[in-house]
């Protein structure tokens, strides 16, 4: 696999779990991680794709009973149908225009440089919404308005952006719409499922054919290196912001995105 070793694939599946679910841009990580390691080509982009699964069955294995308990009361439960029909109406925004502009975005916009810019941009957005007065009026997913979902859906257009990131739109997105922290950043695990799910379902069925059997434990050792370091990072999460809020990770987005800015324009 182009420029991916045993090595290689564990960085890259640690640095996919570790980032994905934190608002400082799995993408964008990846896409600086796999530069400065070298993996580069069609087959190196379709690993840094699968890998993304790993960080998925993560969500899926936390929230089982969950998922399982809303699936069971969607014919009965009010709040069951509200949370389901919120996904669908979060998820179909960034669908919608990343099937559109799903080529120019892979084409123009996946770049160390672009990654740099939005890291230090969105650090000053999260950086905004933490210094406004906040008073989350959602306590529970189950009780999200159709309003509140389809707001979080148009922030996470914006993720469409590589160093935007998916969860850190989602969950800004989420605050500005009325919910708790613990409600938008659990809002944003369940929303990742579907969305990462047809962005990964895309780009697979477009580009498996290249891969072989060979390529088949690289691939293994990195989904389950993103699956045991995302299980760790969305625990910790949880716990994290129950005491605190997100401006550390708008420090380190403003921080690392300057730095980057410099590293790029005087290299």
């Amino acid at each position: 696999m182009d420029g991916i070793g045993i090595i290689q694939s564990v960085v890259l599946g640690v640095v996919e779990g570790l980032t994905e679910f934190l608002p400082i841009s799995s993408t964008g990580h990846l896409i600086l991680a796999a530069e400065m390691l070298g993996a580069h080509g069609e087959k190196a982009k379709l690993f840094e794709v699968f890998i993304q699964l790993g960080a998925i069955l993560a969500v899926l294995w936390i929230y089982r009973r969950k998922i399982v308990s809303v699936i069971m009361q969607l014919p009965s439960e009010t709040g069951a149908r509200r949370l389901a029909l919120g996904l669908v109406i979060a998820f179909l925004p960034a669908a919608v225009v990343g099937l559109v502009a799903h080529n120019g975005i892979k084409k123009y916009l996946f770049s160390p440089y672009t990654v740099a810019v939005a890291l230090f941009i969105g650090g000053l957005v999260i950086m905004w919404i933490e210094s406004r007065k906040h008073s989350g009026t959602i306590e529970d997913v189950d009780k999200l308005t159709l309003r509140s979902a389809f707001l979080v859906g148009i922030a996470q257009v914006f993720a469409l952006v590589p160093g935007v990131s998916r969860a850190g739109a989602t969950i800004m997105g989420g605050l500005l719409a009325g919910m708790s922290r613990k409600t938008a950043t659990e809002f944003s695990f369940f929303l990742a499922i579907p969305t990462m799910l047809a962005a990964t379902t895309f780009d697979l069925a477009k580009g498996y054919s290249a891969l072989t059997s060979g390529d088949m434990k690289i691939l293994a050792v990195g989904f389950i290196a993103a699956f045991v370091s995302a299980l760790w990072v969305v625990r910790w999460l949880l716990a994290f912001i129950s005491h605190n809020d997100f401006k550390l990770f708008a420090w380190y987005r403003i921080i690392f995105g300057i730095f980057l800015m410099l590293l790029y324009y005087f290299r």
